[in-house]
Formats: C-alpha cells, structure tokens, sequence
C-alpha cells in the first residue's frame, strides 16, 4: 500500500509542474530552466546571451517578462487539483534595473489562491558572482479554468 504524504505528494507536484514546464515552447526558446517547485512556488532560471538580449546587451524586458509570468503561473497551478488549470488574465511588471549577469532568477509566489481568481507575484532577480540583484517585480491575477477544452496541467 502506497501512504501519500508530504514527501510524496511534493513528488507528485513537481513531476506535474515539470511535465508541463517541458511542454512550453517559450520557455524552450528562451532556454529557460525551472530551478525550484513546491507547494505555491516556483523558481525560472534563464543564462543571459544573444538569444534574450536587446540591443544593448541587456536582458530583454520581453524575456524578463515571460519568465516573470511563466514562474507566478506555475506557482498557482502548483496550488491545483490535477487537472484544472490557470491562465492569467492579467498582469502588471516594474522594470528596476538592467538585467546584466551570470543569471537571472524568477521567483513566483501565491499571494492569495481562490476558487477563481489567484493572486501571485514574482520577484526577479540578476546574479553576479552570487550576489542578487532585484531587476523587476510583477503581479498577476490568474483565472482557474476547469472543464475547458484544451486547458488542463
């Protein structure tokens, strides 16, 4: 007999979000890496380079972005019975600073999950020499979509 508990279901969890994570063709392009999963968080890494910089050789703020949305999405899905799923319907990001470094981290966290609506924010972070920098924040609403076509983990 199987016993689910913590360690178990924390399995189960990110073998979902990893699996879903895989399935992203963004997130592919970008060479974006999901570094952290648990229960209401999730971690994006992306390597800075040629393929998500602008013309200055910065991060691009649509690259920022995508990771920013992709890591609070996920953070509500985690919060999910299998199955359902979320999209966001709206979400608002503050640039802070250029993102320059080794690596830049997206830090998605719930900050309130509802039947239908979830809150989640991100913090972004860029990484020189081990040291964080925040570069840009972001918050989202996510909507739970449920029985819809097409719209699952």
């Amino acid at each position: 007999m199987i016993i689910a508990g913590p360690s178990r279901d924390i399995e189960i969890l990110r073998a979902r979000i990893t699996a879903s994570f895989a399935s992203q063709g963004l997130m592919s392009t970008l060479k974006a890496e999901l570094a952290h999963v648990s229960a209401g968080a999730v971690e994006i890494v992306l390597k800075p380079g040629g393929h998500v910089s602008q013309q200055h050789g910065f991060v691009h703020a649509g690259a920022i972005s995508a990771i920013a949305d992709t890591a609070a999405g996920y953070a509500a899905l985690s919060l999910m019975p299998e199955g359902k799923g979320v999209l966001t319907t709206e979400f608002k990001i503050n640039l802070l600073a250029p993102a320059v470094g080794d690596l830049v981290r997206a830090k998605g966290r719930v900050i309130k999950a509802g039947r239908t609506l979830t809150l989640a924010q991100t913090d972004v972070f860029a990484e020189v020499g081990g040291q964080q920098k925040l570069v840009a924040f972001l918050t989202a609403t996510l909507m739970t979509m449920d029985g819809r076509e097409g719209i699952k983990d």
